[in-house]
């Protein structure tokens, strides 16, 4: 049996409720005695138990995330931030899989609940009225990443995504290029999907380039959908000499298909993404996209919920900025 906050009292010669303020943060203790403790936790090795810091404190030292989709890369990227802000501060991340639809977001919203959780982050999905009764009753701070509601304000970190869209476009237009397909994300998809499309609609207008119907289709964010719409395209028989993928998972999907139908890209077809993930790297050649800062999005996220948890006031949302990331799928049309 290791070393019990009483051994710990005992050496540092100090009574249990001053070890007890100095692992928890709180007054009333010299820097001196702050310091002595400190040193004879190190010596001992001791390990504080969390539930029973969290009688002391109110806290479970645990804030919960709930995905639509954990395997994504997107969403692999976000955790990667949250965590490290979390385990830096001394907190476990629960992780939730909502699944695409949200259908398991109301039974994880309750576990997250009966664990006590902190706080909780809440990605890329919409803010129903449901959610937010369930987390308006749980009276924790709440952050949420790559989604926001006017109608329930909690504080968020996104991307301004219909202007990353627009400069997306706007990059194929000042190459040279006026037939420009669009591949969207999932239709009626208020949060990623309508912005993009008002961005990339928006440009166009903007530059004198009537929208055509033909060079417009939607997919789900995922590879698939990206190929399927590629060839729906094709199909089409419309020609275009761009594409704008509101996803770099959809943009790998296209150049895969215009590979299969012997197009060259970019000497044929341009092609340009967004998200900025390992596979825009990785992909042959390599992918033009829109660069969010997902790893950043994750950490801010992160500080801004503990801050929120540590002092009970209220953060200020944050736009987080957007870039080019030029590499080898964009060129000036023929």
């Amino acid at each position: 049996m290791g070393p019990t906050i009483k051994d710990v009292a005992k050496k540092a010669k100090v009574s249990v409720a001053t070890v007890s303020r100095v692992l928890n943060n709180q007054p009333g203790y010299s820097e001196k005695t702050k310091k002595k403790v400190l040193q004879v936790i190190k010596e001992m090795g001791y390990q504080p138990n969390a539930i029973a810091r969290g009688l002391i404190n109110k806290r479970t030292q645990t804030i919960g995330v709930l995905f639509p989709s954990v395997s994504s890369l997107f969403s692999s990227k976000v955790l990667h931030g949250i965590e490290h802000i979390a385990h830096e501060r001394d907190h476990s991340v629960i992780v939730c899989n909502t699944d695409t639809d949200g259908k398991r977001t109301m039974k994880y919203l309750q576990v997250l609940g009966e664990k006590q959780v902190d706080g909780i982050i809440f990605t890329s999905e919409v803010l129903t009225e449901d959610y937010y009764r369930v987390l308006k009753a749980m009276n924790i701070p709440v952050i949420l990443v790559s989604t926001f509601s006017l109608r329930y304000p909690f504080p968020y970190v996104k991307v301004d995504d219909k202007h990353a869209a627009y400069h997306a476009t706007e990059y194929l237009i000042k190459q040279g290029h006026r037939k420009i397909a669009m591949i969207s994300g999932t239709e009626g998809d208020e949060i990623a999907g309508t912005p993009r499309i008002e961005g990339y609609r928006e440009a166009l207008r903007d530059y004198g380039i009537p929208f055509q119907e033909n060079l417009f289709v939607f997919g789900d964010f995922g590879y698939r959908s990206g190929c399927a719409a590629m060839k729906k395209l094709l199909e089409r028989g419309e020609e275009f000499t761009a594409v704008f993928a509101a996803s770099d998972e959809m943009a790998t999907g296209a150049l895969s298909v215009a590979y299969q139908h012997g197009i060259k890209v970019p000497d044929q077809l341009s092609i340009i993404g967004y998200d900025n993930l390992q596979i825009a790297e990785m992909s042959v050649p390599p992918l033009t996209t829109v660069a969010q800062p997902l790893f950043e999005m994750g950490k801010l996220a992160a500080e801004m919920l503990l801050t929120m948890i540590e002092t009970g006031v209220t953060v200020e949302s944050r736009i987080m900025p957007h870039s080019i990331i030029e590499r080898q799928t964009v060129a000036k049309p023929l």
